[in-house]
């Protein structure tokens, strides 16, 4: 039965051989039919016609600006739209790409005889195509959009700059005349008009809002606001609290921890708060184009002001001084604890009013006197922290108790505060307004940054120290991983650390020039990353998913060029009939070239293109140019050495009048053992470029006993010869071929000196063996009555 199945097996595949056509039948144009797809997605005329009409109507605004608000409003509508480009270009991307695989599908136009088929492919064709190309167009259009709003941003920032310089250069009024103070007492009556305008506006959407059936929800809303930032932010930050001191461990994360969700609770709660305000005033009727202005602004100012305080509370931390990151003392603490706040607070008022003069275009000098009085408060506010702060200090000294330590870097924030405060106040002074608020402003953003970043870099730096910690699982399972001990840990731990802690840096010294008061964290962030994603930057193409890539690549490629360089150093070379020497140049050049290859995958799985690298190989070649050449030239140098081996491991060499055996080959130096078992490291560009004397290359080397020794005039020379070269011959490792031989070298009034040469088998028992030697001679002369000729005495 079973011979009778194989055979109907056999003979069924025997049918199908000799038919194909049972296998490949005549396609139809039924078969050949594109299978349904998802529908690709396509935007309107009438969106890419929205859009340009955006673009002009903002470069309409900005050509019309005549202050800086309204400058920083027209910035902001210009990223919304370059977010909008981003997006539609984003949503078409999948449409186009579908396309083009459908269309690589049916190939190009083939000669087949069945016309129905080809009428079919081309027809489809000629539809994929006609979707392609206007998804192309759509793609074109957007793209030259986004570089006209590129360009419309670099524009509005070029126009606030020379808003600002002719701003600041500007001397106006003085605070000491008392034409500064006009407008508290007399405002001018279009100002008034103004200012009644926007309170006419205010009233109507506060009515709106408070119509009877209304008035509920927003009594409920603004108390819901109110409970959040009040109840709620306590809440959140304990809730926070907690999650650290459960969930992270004792010790600097856990404190760093907190310091950082104290921020985040402070933020959230506001933001939310903030939003429901929001939500408030506009449910019933929208805000006018005025109050839209004023709003946005005054969104990005209480953000402003709850950064100072969120930002000082978990600082100065003067609930919990076992959480505070920086080293100050608690009186000190104690002593700042208010300033924080009322800068904030003075702030808020302050600048709001300011803010309601600038939207509603009041004359210049209601405006330079609201600049002027926010200049004058903050400066006093961040003076008075500072003597609070000296005085503090000084009481501490007196009373016997050691304050913090002052860091040098400490000391120059403390100094260069103090002197913008003293700059601030002899501005108002001379009539310099607009230079005060500038600087006032500029202070409050650089401790906002600082801070910010400082406490970053805290958390950032204790993750890896925890991360890292041999002590710890992720240490442990990081070592094991890699095969790794734990100094190479630590040294892992302070690469990550220093590299990580230099971006923040790097990040934060251009956030200091992208920002100012009232910046929001959007818009510091796409600032920097307008910077950092500069036009050599963009063309690295470097994406987290790439960095993901990057960072797999690079760990598992160390990890697999260690197992392998172990695996050669352990089991197979030492199998091998190949000397020590050359099996460590084998292993070291393996370890060189896998470290390099493993970089070149790093690079290439960023997304790094190589013919965009030109600059990055422009500022090497100057930095080798500079400073660099001599390692790039130990490196090659050390490459050399490697592959041709004049001189390998274990080799006795001398240069330079040092002599020793190669303990090891590096890329860019050489060590050297010498006779005292000191090394000494040698840079590989001298064996290559100076004369080196190899003494055991080619495995033959022989080492040479040479013995000079002075001979009264009246000994008889025969038999001194006879003796010597007996020593010589007699000694088990003189050599007899070479044979040892004896020469007369020189006839002096003081005696006669005789030189008796032999050969060892190696140049490193050369210095035992004349040892031996001169003992075994010295000892024959005395059994023989003959005295080696003294010196003569000295003149």
């Amino acid at each position: 039965m079973c011979n009778v199945f194989k055979s109907m097996i056999c003979v069924a595949f025997a049918l199908l051989l000799a038919s194909p056509g049972w296998l490949l039948a005549a396609p139809t144009a039924e078969t050949l039919a594109p299978t349904p797809t998802a529908p690709v997605i396509s935007i309107s005329d009438g969106e890419l016609l929205g859009l340009q009409n955006q673009l002009n109507s903002l470069k309409q605004q900005v050509s019309q600006a005549s202050n800086y608000t309204q400058l920083e409003s027209s910035q902001d509508l210009v990223q919304v739209l370059i977010q909008d480009i981003e997006r539609l270009s984003t949503s078409l991307l999948p449409g186009q790409a579908q396309l083009q695989a459908q269309l690589n599908v049916l190939g190009p136009v083939p000669l087949a005889e069945n016309a129905q088929i080809t009428s079919a492919i081309t027809t489809q064709r000629d539809t994929l195509s006609e979707q392609k190309s206007k998804i192309d167009g759509q793609l074109k259009t957007l793209a030259a959009l986004k570089i006209s709003a590129a360009e419309l941003i670099t524009q509005i920032a070029s126009i606030r700059r020379s808003l600002i310089e002719a701003e600041v250069t500007q001397q106006t009024s003085s605070i000491l005349n008392p034409g500064f103070w006009s407008p508290l007492f007399d405002l001018p009556h279009d100002d008034r008009q103004r200012f009644n305008t926007l309170i006419e506006q205010l009233d109507a959407t506060h009515r709106a809002a408070w119509q009877p059936g209304q008035r509920a929800i927003t009594a409920a809303l603004l108390l819901l606001a109110l409970v959040i930032w009040t109840v709620g932010r306590k809440l959140a930050g304990r809730f926070l609290a907690w999650l650290c001191i459960h969930r992270m461990p004792e010790g600097r994360l856990r404190r760093s921890s907190l310091a950082l969700a104290s921020v985040v609770a402070t933020v959230l709660t506001a933001g939310i708060a903030l939003q429901l305000l929001h939500f408030a005033g506009t449910r019933q009727l929208p805000y006018t184009p005025l109050l839209a202005d004023l709003a946005q602004y005054l969104e990005k100012l209480a953000y402003t002001c709850v950064l100072i305080t969120g930002l000082s509370r978990a600082l100065l931390s003067t609930k919990h001084p076992s959480w505070r990151l920086p080293d100050i003392a608690d009186q000190v603490a104690l002593a700042m604890e208010p300033y924080p706040r009322l800068l904030a607070s003075l702030l808020l008022v302050l600048v709001t009013l300011v803010q309601m003069s600038n939207v509603t275009g009041m004359s210049a000098e209601v405006v330079l006197f609201g600049r002027g009085i926010v200049a004058l408060v903050a400066a006093l506010v961040i003076g008075a922290l500072l003597l609070r702060v000296s005085k503090t200090r000084r009481d501490l000294i007196v009373a016997g108790e050691a304050p913090e330590g002052v860091t040098t870097f400490a000391g120059l924030i403390y100094t260069f505060t103090g002197a913008a405060v003293v700059v601030s106040l002899f501005a108002l002074v001379i009539g310099y307004v607009t230079m005060a608020r500038f600087i006032t402003y500029e202070l409050v953003w650089i401790f906002i940054i600082f801070a910010g970043f400082y406490l970053l870099t805290q958390v950032y730096q204790d993750t890896c120290d925890y991360v890292f910690s041999p002590r710890q699982p992720a240490g442990k399972a990081i070592k094991q991983l890699l095969g790794i001990s734990n100094p190479r840990l630590e040294q892992i731990c302070t690469v990550f650390s220093g590299a990580g802690r230099a971006i923040l840096m790097l990040i934060g010294v251009i956030a200091l020039f992208v920002g100012g008061v009232g910046t929001t964290l959007g818009q510091l962030f796409t600032g920097t990353a307008a910077i950092l994603g500069g036009e050599g930057l963009r063309k690295l193409n470097i994406v987290p998913d790439n960095l993901l890539r990057a960072f797999l690549t690079l760990m598992i490629g160390v990890y697999l060029i260690r197992t392998l360089r172990r695996w050669l150093d352990r089991e197979f070379l030492p199998k091998t009939e190949m000397d020590p020497g050359m099996c460590a140049s084998l292993s070291t050049l393996f370890a060189n070239i896998g470290y390099v290859s493993v970089v070149l995958l790093t690079l290439s799985s960023l997304g790094i293109q190589w013919t965009n690298l030109a600059w990055i190989v422009s500022a090497l070649s100057v930095g080798i140019g500079f400073g660099l050449q001599e390692i790039v030239k130990n490196f090659i140098s050390g490459l050399i050495l490697l592959t041709e081996r004049p001189v390998k491991v274990g080799d006795l060499i001398s240069i330079s009048g040092v002599e020793g055996d190669i303990r090891r080959i590096n890329v860019r130096a050489t060590e050297i053992q010498l006779a005292d078992r000191s090394i000494m490291i040698v840079p590989n560009s001298h064996l290559i470029s100076q004369n080196l004397r190899n003494v055991t290359l080619g495995g033959s080397a022989q080492g040479v006993v040479i013995l000079e020794l002075m001979f009264p005039l009246d000994i008889d020379p025969e038999r001194v010869q006879n003796l010597l070269m007996d020593s010589y011959t007699e000694h088990e490792s003189i050599l007899d071929k070479p044979a040892p031989f004896l020469r007369f070298s020189q006839l002096k009034p003081e005696g006669i000196t005789l030189t008796i040469t032999g050969y060892v088998g190696s140049p490193r028992t050369v210095g035992a063996i004349k040892s031996e030697l001169l003992f075994e001679i010295l000892k024959r002369l005395g059994a023989a009555g003959i005295e080696l000729a003294k010196p003569p005495p000295a003149a």
